[in-house]
């Protein structure tokens, strides 16, 4: 290879794959990322970035620009599908983590990490249009191919392409399409008044019919309004089979309001958000099951190609920021090589797996399914349904299962030391 060869070719320039980029400037390592899309533009709702991840955009000098776009998350409750309080917790530096919890748009963080890697990579590193479609290993090196021909030498390739990965595919030839277990998500974002102070999430409902919203942008002083993300869920039966997986498919109201005409709790009235909101968007909930490895030969995978998993617990974006930095860790440990993925590969396969298959029952959100189990949401005292002991002992486990347990994340050393280089 030549000497102007990037390193590192990464397919896919969304959240994990501009993460990578950034941690491999920081480190001195040659990055170069591929997107299929022609020009990027700022899609989707919001998202939720855990302390976990918080604490590696702010360790790449992201923190101030966070703070532009997103709203700094300081509590997380459970409600029943009559508006009744089962289960608030603190978040982020307000429950005594040493970094904040961030609610943001998922298409303004794209695009927050994108201008900063054209500024710290250089435009010509961050390409456009150029949709890689394969690859071919050799023994010193990989070549992506892409979708004109075209082929691009690195010393490793990294599939940061999503839930239908390119990579992916070739890694596990015929693993056909993603799970779908029967749920609908509907998502949108609306001007509104916030919720309990303007900084709090809300889960309200079971298993079969939720209510998710939170605001993503800080209040508005003159308007008293913030940006407000709100997913409905209702679940189907799974053998009728539904539209393909995509986060850009219009959708109507009237797809799916009638079942909530009557969530109008005072605190928040959830016809009125839908009702006011311009776009909505319609997406089955979907994953893929954990694989056995990630890696061939050179190439390996992260983000959603990695590991899809449904969006209960708040991971996804916030392990595609801690894959990219991962990757970093074992590329300083390891240099870029076939080590370094199998590094990284043994360190996070088998955690993010196990996350898969924890968010299909038994998420964060479990204690909604139990309350309506044991009671149909109705008590006079939560208590009376579930005990304090049981609801704090399942958030907890499903911190330490996330990665995000408060102890050892605020005692766990920096993923990238400061000034290290490769």
């Amino acid at each position: 290879m030549g000497g102007t060869d990037p390193a590192v070719v990464i397919a896919g320039g969304g959240i994990a794959g501009l993460c990578l980029a950034l941690t491999c400037e920081q480190i001195g390592v040659p990055a170069l990322v591929l997107e299929s899309a022609a020009e990027l533009r700022p899609l989707g709702v919001g998202i939720n970035l855990q302390p976990n991840a918080v604490r590696e955009l702010i360790d790449l000098g992201l923190e101030d620009e966070l703070r532009t776009i997103g709203v700094e998350t300081e509590e997380y409750g459970f409600y029943t599908k009559f508006g009744d309080e089962i289960w608030v917790e603190p978040r982020g530096r307000f429950a005594g983590y040493a970094w904040p919890q961030f609610s943001v748009h998922r298409g303004e963080l794209q695009m927050l990490l994108y201008r900063a890697a054209c500024r710290r990579l250089g435009s010509n590193r961050i390409l456009t249009g150029r949709r890689v479609t394969g690859y071919e290993n050799h023994d010193d090196h990989i070549e992506a191919v892409a979708a004109d021909g075209d082929r691009v030498p690195g010393a490793v390739l990294i599939g940061a392409d999503g839930l239908h990965s390119a990579i992916r595919a070739q890694i596990v030839p015929g693993e056909g399409a993603p799970n779908w277990g029967g749920a609908i998500l509907w998502r949108g974002a609306t001007m509104a008044e916030p919720f309990r102070g303007g900084a709090s999430m809300a889960l309200i409902g079971h298993a079969t019919q939720r209510f998710v919203t939170y605001p993503i942008s800080p209040t508005d002083p003159r308007t008293g309004q913030a940006l407000v993300n709100w997913i409905a869920e209702l679940s189907f039966d799974p053998s009728s089979g539904w539209n393909r997986e995509d986060w850009n498919r219009r959708a109507s109201a009237d797809d799916f309001l009638d079942a909530f005409t009557e969530w109008r709790f005072g605190w928040i009235d959830v016809p009125d958000l839908v009702l006011a909101t311009d776009e909505i968007f319609e997406y089955p909930m979907v994953d893929r099951d954990p694989l056995e490895r990630w890696r061939d030969g050179r190439a390996t995978l992260m983000g959603d190609a990695a590991h899809i998993m449904y969006p209960v617990g708040s991971n996804g974006a916030s392990q595609a920021v801690v894959d990219g930095r991962k990757l970093g860790r074992a590329f300083l440990d390891h240099g870029v090589t076939i080590a370094a993925l199998e590094a990284y590969e043994a360190e996070l396969r088998p955690a993010t797996g196990a996350m898969v298959l924890q968010n299909r029952g038994r998420g964060p959100d479990y204690v909604m399914d139990l309350v309506e189990q044991r009671s149909g949401g109705l008590f006079d005292d939560i208590h009376d349904v579930v005990s304090h002991e049981e609801l704090a002992d399942h958030a907890a486990k499903y911190k330490g299962v996330a990665g995000f347990s408060i102890d050892e994340l605020n005692a766990s050393p920096p993923v990238i030391p400061p000034g290290a280089r490769l």
